[in-house]
């Protein structure tokens, strides 16, 4: 059985003056607003969104 990890995003910037795919990529996530903290399991998918907006997010595992 694999282990089922978690990741903890927090969003530490503002998405203003950056693409709308950054924009939208953190309400697909889930985030609304700086130092919002939001819990979602470790996937590739997941992973594929953090990498567009890694520059607005700090993830803790």
């Amino acid at each position: 059985m694999a282990k089922n990890n978690t990741l903890k995003i927090k969003q530490i910037k503002s998405p203003i003056g950056y693409k709308k795919k950054a924009k939208s990529t953190l309400v697909a996530l889930g985030l609304k607003k700086i130092n919002h903290v939001v819990e979602h399991e470790d996937s590739p998918q997941v992973r594929g969104m953090l990498n567009v907006v890694s520059y607005l997010v700090k993830v803790e595992e």
